[in-house]
C-alpha cells in the first residue's frame, strides 16, 4: 500500500507539473484575470495625498550640519532606513553616512529614480485610489503622510497608521542599473513600481487594526485565514489590480493555481495539513519559497496563503449580506473555513 500511495503521489505531481506547463502556453489566449475589476464602490470623497519627496534632499546633502538636521527632522527614516541602531554613536553615524552619500554612484542612483518614477504622478494616483477605498470602508481612518526616500538599499517600506515611507531605490525594477543585493530572484521580482501600493495595502490588511486573529492558534489553517483575509482586504482597496500582482505571482502561476485548485486542495486534505502545527511543515506552504515542490515542480510558493485567499473569497460568496469589515474581525479561522463550504471542483475554483 505504501508503494502504491507513493506512485499515486508521483503521478499527481507529474500531472500538476504538466498542467502548469500547458497553462503557460495557453495563457496568451485569454486576459480575464488582467481585465477584471471587482468591488468598485462609489467613492464620494476621494482623498488627495501629497507625497513629500526626500530622496533628492538626502542624497544631495554635502555637510554634517545639513545631515544632522535631516536626521533630527525624520526620526523614522533615521531609525529604519539609515540603520541608526548599527552605529555606536551619532558622530560615527554622521561620518558613515557622509562617506556613503559622497559616493559618485549616488548621482546615477538619483537619475535612475527620476527615470523610473518621474514626477511620481502615477504612484500618487495609485495611492489616492487605495486610500480613498480605505476611507470609504473605514470612515474614521486617518490618512497617513507619505514620504519617499532613497538610502542606498538600506530599507524598503515603512507603514503605520500615520506615516508611510517608501524607499524608491528598492523599487526600480528589472533592468535598473542598481538593484538590492543578497535576495533570491523570486523575492527580488517584487521590488518593482507596480508592487509598491499592493504591498502597502497588504501590510495594512495584516495589521490587527483591520484583521483579527487568534494568536494562540498555531495551525496552518490559522495562517491561511490570516493571509487570506489580508489579500481579500487588499483586493478591496485596489480592485482593479490583478490578483497576481497582489500576491506576487506571475500570470502563469496565478492561472495555473486557479486551474489546479482541486489538486492543490486534495494535497492539503490527504496530507492532513490544515491542523498541522509543526513549524517545518508550515514553512513549506506558508513562507517564501520559489516553488511548492511537494505539490508540483511548477507550483508556486506560498500556496497556503493563496488557498486561504480562495477560502475567504468563497466565504464571502456564501454570505453576500456580510460586510467584509465584519468578516475581517472574525478571530476563529475554523468559523470562516467551515462556513465557506469550500470544496473546489476539478479544473476550477467553485
Amino acid at each position: 500500500m505504501i508503494q502504491n500511495k507513493g506512485i499515486v503521489l508521483m503521478m499527481k505531481k507529474a500531472f500538476l507539473c504538466c498542467v502548469f506547463v500547458a497553462l503557460v502556453l495557453l495563457s496568451s489566449c485569454g486576459d480575464n484575470e488582467y481585465n477584471e475589476c471587482v468591488f468598485q464602490p462609489d467613492i464620494n470623497n476621494p482623498v488627495d495625498i501629497k507625497i513629500e519627496r526626500l530622496e533628492n534632499k538626502l542624497l544631495d546633502i554635502d555637510n554634517r550640519d545639513s545631515l544632522r538636521a535631516f536626521l533630527i527632522a525624520n526620526p523614522i527614516i533615521t531609525t529604519y532606513f539609515l540603520n541608526k541602531g548599527t552605529y555606536p554613536n551619532d558622530s560615527l553615524m554622521l561620518d558613515g553616512l557622509m562617506k556613503k552619500f559622497s559616493n559618485p554612484h549616488i548621482d546615477t542612483l538619483q537619475m535612475e529614480i527620476d527615470r523610473v518614477f518621474g514626477d511620481l504622478s502615477e504612484l500618487t494616483a495609485e495611492l489616492n485610489t487605495a486610500y480613498s477605498h480605505l476611507k470609504h470602508y473605514y470612515p474614521d481612518v486617518t490618512i497617513p503622510k507619505v514620504k519617499t526616500v532613497a538610502t542606498g538599499f538600506d530599507f524598503d517600506l515603512y507603514v503605520s497608521d500615520t506615516l508611510v515611507v517608501i524607499g524608491l531605490d528598492y523599487y526600480l525594477g528589472e533592468g535598473a542599473k542598481f538593484r538590492p543585493i543578497g535576495m533570491y530572484n523570486y523575492i527580488l521580482k517584487r521590488y518593482a513600481p507596480e508592487y509598491i501600493v499592493p504591498s502597502i495595502m497588504l501590510l495594512n490588511g495584516i495589521s490587527p487594526d483591520y484583521n483579527a486573529t487568534n494568536v494562540k492558534d498555531k495551525t496552518i489553517l490559522s495562517d491561511m485565514m490570516a493571509y487570506g483575509k489580508a489579500f481579500y482586504f487588499t483586493k478591496r482597496m485596489i480592485p482593479c489590480v490583478p490578483d497576481s500582482t497582489i500576491i506576487w505571482y506571475t500570470r502563469e502561476e496565478i492561472e495555473g493555481s486557479r486551474a489546479n485548485v482541486d489538486i492543490i486542495w486534495t494535497h492539503f486534505v490527504e496530507n492532513e495539513l490544515l491542523f498541522e502545527t509543526n513549524h517545518m511543515v508550515k514553512k513549506k506552504y506558508i513562507e517564501d519559497r520559489p516553488k511548492t515542490f511537494e505539490i508540483g515542480e511548477k507550483a508556486p510558493g506560498r500556496l497556503g496563503q493563496w488557498l486561504g485567499w480562495q477560502i475567504v473569497n468563497k466565504y464571502m460568496e456564501e454570505h453576500p449580506d456580510t460586510d467584509f469589515q465584519d468578516m475581517m474581525m472574525i478571530e476563529d479561522p475554523q468559523l470562516i473555513f467551515k462556513n465557506s463550504k469550500f470544496k473546489p471542483d476539478k479544473g476550477g475554483l467553485f
